[in-house]
């Protein structure tokens, strides 16, 4: 193992996965350099009794990435986390 100046073990980042209201990992960082924000009305509930009516939602369709039974087991942010670390497996060439 490679060991850090201050003792810790190096950690080399091979692959990104991303959730973002703006997209995944490249809609989201083609968001950035355009400078787009993915704040905006929200539309995933009605906000009518709340303060802020703007959000950052992330849309996305849970089975298109996990199976049906999976997914109906999982909390959206488990969801969404697993989603994520599968495109982040894919891009550093796990399969």
């Amino acid at each position: 193992m490679d060991i850090n100046r201050n003792g810790f073990p190096r950690v080399v980042v091979t692959g990104m996965g991303a959730l973002t209201p703006l997209g995944t990992l490249k809609e989201f960082w083609q968001g950035l350099i355009a400078g787009k924000s993915g704040v905006r009305k929200i539309t995933n509930f009605d906000p009518q009794d709340l303060e802020v009516k703007i959000a950052g939602e992330v849309d996305f369709e849970p089975r298109e990435h996990i199976d049906q039974k999976t997914a109906r087991r999982m909390a959206r942010g488990s969801q969404m986390a697993l989603i994520a670390a599968r495109m982040a497996l894919e891009i550093a060439g796990f399969s």
